[in-house]
């Protein structure tokens, strides 16, 4: 019987896997033994990512799409597909964040934040469904948030979008239970990525954030790509529904 963390022989679809969270990701579930699709707008990025995850004995392709758009989505998807026979693992990892008072945050910012962090994982789910149903399993992986479940200013759409994907997770995982395709969300604290630079560069921020977390730090990307693996692999396998906080304790502490 083959070891329950090995990925051996499974295809892998990361959305928003050139840098960061994504890409740590992504490189977890090579490491395991998947082929892992990059997925991203940058061409270029991706192209990078790619020779990277491979120079380090991975196996790797890339899927240049925007996944707020369902049309790209779904001919992407069917692409990948035809390419490599099917699609495992499905991570929506793609997320962006814009700051500024609720009272003055603008309309375009609420719309783009909603259909990158909530929108496009409703989508890029409902295009691997098929094919993960006609073989009777897949894991669908979302990435949500510490702001699932927490609250902070200047971030209400992106907290209120993160918390739809935590309910995106059990609606789906509800529906698709039956067909044996699986749906869980991993919800990051505060990590070392692009997106948080401003964050960190702040030192008051970053007293804040080290103080409030038990273990006293910030997250490194590397460290969500375990719990990855194991949601992806036949370890986990009567999982499902569940959002699993990866926040060195913040959100259980006062």
């Amino acid at each position: 019987m083959p070891y329950p963390l090995d990925l051996t022989g499974r295809v892998a679809l990361v959305t928003g896997a050139a840098r960061g969270l994504g890409f740590a990701i992504a490189s977890g579930l090579a490491q395991a033994g998947a082929l892992v699709v990059l997925n991203g707008r940058d061409r270029v990025a991706l192209e990078e990512a790619k020779t990277r995850l491979e120079q380090s004995g991975g196996r790797a392709d890339t899927s240049v799409f925007d996944v707020t758009q369902r049309d790209a989505v779904r001919a992407s998807v069917g692409a990948i597909v035809a390419q490599h026979g099917t699609i495992d693992v499905l991570v929506n990892n793609a997320g962006i964040q814009r700051r500024h008072p609720v009272e003055a945050f603008p309309e375009d910012d609420w719309d783009a934040i909603v259909a990158t962090n909530l929108t496009a994982p409703f989508l890029c789910a409902q295009a691997v469904i098929p094919v993960m149903r006609e073989r009777g399993r897949g894991s669908i992986i979302n990435i949500a948030s510490l702001m699932s479940e927490l609250g902070r200013p200047t971030i209400v759409p992106y907290t209120a979008a993160k918390g739809g994907v935590r309910q995106l997770t059990r609606g789906l995982a509800t529906e698709l239970g039956p067909t044996g395709i699986r749906v869980n969300a991993i919800a990051p604290g505060y990590f070392i990525t692009e997106m948080n630079r401003a964050l960190l560069d702040n030192r008051d921020f970053d007293s804040w954030v080290k103080s409030r977390t038990p273990m006293r730090r910030w997250g490194d990307p590397a460290e969500l790509a375990g719990i990855a693996v194991f949601l992806a692999s036949d370890a986990s396998s009567y999982l499902t529904g569940q959002t699993i906080f990866v926040d060195g304790g913040m959100s259980v502490s006062v």
